[in-house]
């Protein structure tokens, strides 16, 4: 069975209802999941997971949340070369960009981007809420 983590960061509500549709989608896959919000995750469990999947919405200049969300990202990236991860986050404005970022600072750690990201455009619609039940047939290989 596969072990995952879903770790968050949500302002409004939109990226937690995303990583909500991710545990669904993980636990009808039958992997174990476990939730934690960037505040209860840390660098040092990493290892217990086969996969993570990274949410936070776009902030700014289209950047992540920098002050909750982007240390406990930086902390994890040591640890990311060789680890199958996914991405997930909602925006209010821009195209994306901030993911497209993310995605390039992933792929730098040596992270294998299991599948494409996940973003939708305020709160999370019909097709998000499938898109990110999806995603983890990526992280168990399904």
């Amino acid at each position: 069975m596969s072990k995952i983590a879903i770790v968050y960061w949500s302002g409004t509500g939109n990226t937690r209802m995303m990583a909500e549709n991710i545990k669904e989608g993980a636990k009808a896959a039958g992997a174990e999941t476990n939730v934690f919000t960037a505040a209860e995750f840390s660098e040092d469990k990493i290892e217990e997971f086969d996969a993570v999947a990274f949410g936070c919405p776009s902030m700014g200049a289209e950047e992540l949340e920098d002050s909750e969300f982007e240390p406990v990202f930086a902390s994890c990236k040591n640890k990311l070369s060789g680890k199958k991860i996914a991405l997930f986050g909602s925006y209010g404005w821009g195209d994306g960009e901030w993911m497209r970022n993310w995605e390039d600072t992933c792929l730098e750690c040596g992270a294998q981007l299991a599948c494409e990201s996940v973003i939708c455009n305020g709160e999370p619609d019909d097709e998000a809420q499938e898109m990110c039940r999806n995603l983890t047939h990526c992280l168990i290989g399904n």
